[in-house]
This record gives structure tokens, C-alpha cells and sequence, in this order.
């Protein structure tokens, strides 16, 4: 059954319609980075660039870099933001938009993210790198889709009881990165852990200005969560999206994350425009190769 206007909307000129993109825009290897000035930062680096468009916060250019096709688009802050960008990239490769219906030979993506991330433990320094192998949706926003089949319920109990989590809020939900993408840009340089993705910057994530928050000791029990060789390694606000939406699609995806801030230590790094600049060439070669 075609699906309605109201539920796959598109523009006038056919492209999808937050991301402004049509099928032919996008590459099957995806970077997603957060702020639309950092898509330049990316593709700076590339030999070509065959195609840009930006509608708010979504901005993409596509083009090619020592051969290889790659997309970059700009996501915004959140996991409401990966929401509509997950689901309309997986819209623009598995739904046919002229008969609205679902492809019968499904694509596969292959998403990168190259973000910035403050670090919980103490033995993770700043500047460094950081690749997610597991994510913790402490946000809820997976919870509007059947995701029985991706988690870990394991390690969300043992985090429960750890944590002594709320019951008011969203039940924590732990999903698995890619492990065919993980083998590529791994190397022995790069940290590795559980990334906690929550919903926003200040009182999810611990931080106190004006306003009190529900659990002052929150972040230190985090930092303390130990699961067999499992442990929470760093907190930002897209990864767990990433990685259950694209598990649920059928896509490949892995987040990359630059230490610009250590929590536990409460430092901050003096040059973080740096630090991303080497996880993109970082990235963009591994890639390449």
C-alpha cells in the first residue's frame, strides 16, 4: 500500500522534506557531524564536490575524496534531529518516492558520526579519540519504536540497579555499533567504550547552573557502571539514535567522538577546533582506504 502524503512528504521538486534531498544527492557512505559549519571541515578535504544544498539546520554536499563517494550532513543537536535525518536518508534509498512504496531490494548505509564528547573517566585524556562500540539511550526517544530486537537487556538491567534508576524516567535502552565499521577505523590509538547519549546538555547530563536536578550523584554512578569488560566511557546527545534507528533499518553505523572535555577531571581542552580537525582527516582516511 502506497504510503500517504501526510506520512512521507516531499517538496515540489521531489526531495524529501526536511533534508532537501533527492535519491541521486546521497552517497551509500554517510558522515554526520552536528553543527552545519563542520560539513565544510570535512569537505574541504575532498578532491570534488558534485552536489550542496542546506535547508535549516540539514546541510549536505556530496562529493568525492581519493575516489570514494561520501555525503556529509549536518544533524543538528539531539536525537530528535537523528530521528528525522535517519529516517529520511532511509526514505531516499528504500522507498521508491514515484509509487511510495518500499523498495523490494533493500539498501544499506554506511554512517559515520564525527562528533565532539566530554569523557567520564578519569584515564581517558582530552584530545583524544574515542570509538563507540556500544550506545545507552538514556533520552527515550527509541521507545516510539519495537526495538526488543536490538537490545541488551542485560546490561540495561545490571545499569538499573547500578544506577538506581528512576522510575519516572525513560528505561535506559543499550544497542551494539557496527562491528563491520568498528574493524575499519579502529586502530590501537583509539579508546573504546559505552557512549551514555542523553537528552539534552545541562541537567541531563549532570550539569547544575540555576536549576536543581533530579539526581546530583547521577554522573558519578555512571562513571562508576561496570558491566563484565563494559563501561560507560563518555556522554554526548546523538549516538544511542544513531545506532538504534540504523540497527532497526538495516544500516551500518558507528560514532566517533573527539575528547574535548573530561568530566570526571572537569577540564576542558584548549584547542578543540584541533582535536576535530585530526578525527576528520583521521576518519576520511580510513575510509579512503
Amino acid at each position: 500500500m502506497p504510503f500517504k502524503n501526510s506520512e512521507l512528504i516531499l517538496n515540489p521538486d521531489g526531495s524529501i522534506y526536511h533534508l532537501n534531498l533527492q535519491p541521486q544527492h546521497i552517497a551509500n557512505t554517510i558522515i554526520f557531524v552536528g553543527d552545519p559549519d563542520r560539513v565544510n571541515k570535512v569537505t574541504c578535504h575532498f578532491d570534488t564536490i558534485e552536489f550542496e544544498t542546506q535547508k535549516r539546520e540539514f546541510k549536505t554536499q556530496t562529493g568525492h575524496y581519493k575516489g570514494k563517494r561520501i555525503s556529509v550532513i549536518s544533524t543538528g543537536i539531539g536525537a530528535d534531529n537523528i530521528d528525522i535525518v535517519l529516517n529520511e536518508l532511509d526514505a531516499l534509498v528504500n522507498i521508491n518516492f514515484k509509487t511510495r512504496e518500499i523498495k523490494e531490494q533493500l539498501t544499506s548505509l554506511n554512517i559515520i558520526r564525527i562528533g565532539t564528547s566530554g569523557a567520564l573517566q578519569p584515564t581517558i585524556p582530552l584530545n583524544s579519540m574515542l570509538l563507540s562500540t556500544h550506545a545507552l539511550d538514556l533520552n527515550g526517544m527509541l521507545h516510539a519504536y519495537n526495538t526488543h530486537s536490538i537490545r541488551h537487556l542485560e546490561i540495561e538491567k545490571a545499569f538499573i540497579q547500578q544506577t538506581k534508576w528512576h522510575k519516572e524516567k525513560p528505561h535506559p535502552i543499550i544497542v551494539k555499533g557496527s562491528r563491520t565499521l568498528e574493524s575499519k577505523l579502529e586502530n590501537a590509538t583509539i579508546h573504546k567504550g559505552l557512549t551514555a547519549t542523553a537528552g539534552g546538555f545541562y541537567g541531563p547530563q549532570g550539569r547544575v547552573l540555576r536549576l536543581a536536578i533530579q539526581d546530583e550523584e547521577l554522573n558519578s554512578k555512571i562513571e562508576a557502571f561496570k558491566y563484565k569488560d563494559i563501561e560507560i566511557t563518555n556522554l554526548e546527545m546523538e549516538t544511542s539514535a544513531i545506532y538504534g534507528l540504523s540497527k532497526l533499518l538495516g544500516h551500518k553505523a558507528v560514532s566517533l567522538n573527539a575528547i574535548i572535555a573530561n568530566r570526571a577531571l572537569g577540564t576542558f581542552s584548549e584547542n578543540p577546533d584541533e582535536v576535530v580537525k585530526n578525527l576528520i582527516t583521521y576518519t576520511l582516511n580510513k575510509l579512503s582506504q
